[in-house]
């Protein structure tokens, strides 16, 4: 499957909305096939079953019955970024890894603000992120979500304590560095296998 496009820019400016957009998208996806889950298991890298019929659905549609959908799946995608924090978090120097759910303050904070706008947009998930539809489906298949794991190239990496470590400097253009990092997820682990690059500066 064919990952969502992003646009090349210069890394002196504010990431630009398709940018970020695809960005959401990859951590939305990773954080839904990472989850455990119940009546469907999936990869089971995070101890959650937020998005499933029986699992968080029913409570936040009676939480939140307008913005229910976005709200499952930001609880997923926190799920993910606390087990990626936690892995950081073993590294002697955590400030200098990248990873899927740690790209900087700036672009963090985009992603962050994007998520909150879309909320309040009452767009539905898949429609306001088109990229989601080619991963986020039901029933769950493991094929699907490695070949979409796999149409974002192919990467080196080294095995280090933490996870996977990416060879050489990290890509300056954010839509290389995104699939860069997805493409290290394979192939699948048990495990989150937190694909990283570490900054020399």
């Amino acid at each position: 499957m064919r990952p969502p496009d992003l646009q090349v820019h210069d890394q002196q400016q504010s990431p630009i909305s398709s940018e970020i957009d695809a960005l959401l998208t990859v951590q939305i996806a990773v954080a839904w096939a990472g989850e455990k889950g119940r009546e469907e298991p999936r990869l089971g890298w995070w101890r959650s079953d937020l998005v499933s019929e029986y699992g968080g659905q029913d409570l936040f549609q009676r939480l939140l019955p307008h913005t229910w959908q976005w709200a499952m799946l930001q609880a997923a995608r926190e799920a993910a970024r606390r087990r990626d924090a936690e892995l950081r978090g073993q590294d002697h120097d955590p400030d200098r890894i990248l990873s899927l759910y740690r790209l900087g303050f700036e672009i963090d904070e985009h992603v962050e603000e994007r998520l909150q706008g879309l909320k309040r947009s009452a767009k539905d998930p898949q429609d306001a992120l088109p990229g989601l539809r080619d991963v986020i489906a039901e029933p769950w298949h493991a094929e699907r979500f490695g070949d979409w794991v796999q149409g974002h190239g192919e990467v080196k990496f080294v095995k280090a304590p933490i996870g996977r470590r990416l060879t050489g400097n990290a890509p300056a253009p954010l839509d290389r560095l995104v699939r860069s990092l997805v493409a290290a997820l394979w192939p699948l682990a048990d495990d989150y296998p937190l694909p990283h690059y570490r900054r020399t500066t």
